[in-house]
């Protein structure tokens, strides 16, 4: 089983942030963030993709209940979702950047493919 990264926060911060990211992630498409956020916010969004490409109500209910936004919920489902429908997993990658000046922290960008 894929070892999941508590990321220092309890259970409820840790979830919110993570979803935070993904919604980010399908808005802009790509997003800068530290490398072990990356790799967590990268399962869910791949995850989420998946759901899009099936694009039936109960995926787009359970996207809904994991997003945010209404409107990135109907850009997942509308334009990402078919867009990966001839592709069997890998809708996202992440790049290695260099360390953040502020604390030297690995960061990364999220983007999809």
């Amino acid at each position: 089983m894929a070892h999941k990264s508590r990321l220092n926060r309890p259970t409820d911060q840790r979830q919110a942030m993570v979803r935070n990211l993904v919604t980010a992630l399908f808005e802009h498409e790509r997003i800068r963030t530290t490398e072990t956020r990356a790799k967590e916010a990268q399962r869910l969004a791949e995850h989420l993709i998946s759901l899009a490409r099936r694009g039936d109500l109960h995926a787009r209910r359970q996207a809904l209940a994991v997003l945010y936004d209404k409107q990135v919920v109907k850009k997942l489902f509308d334009v990402i979702g078919p867009r990966y429908s001839d592709r069997a997993g890998g809708y996202t990658r992440v790049l290695k950047l260099e360390p953040r000046r502020g604390d030297g922290a690995p960061m990364a960008l999220l983007e999809l493919v």
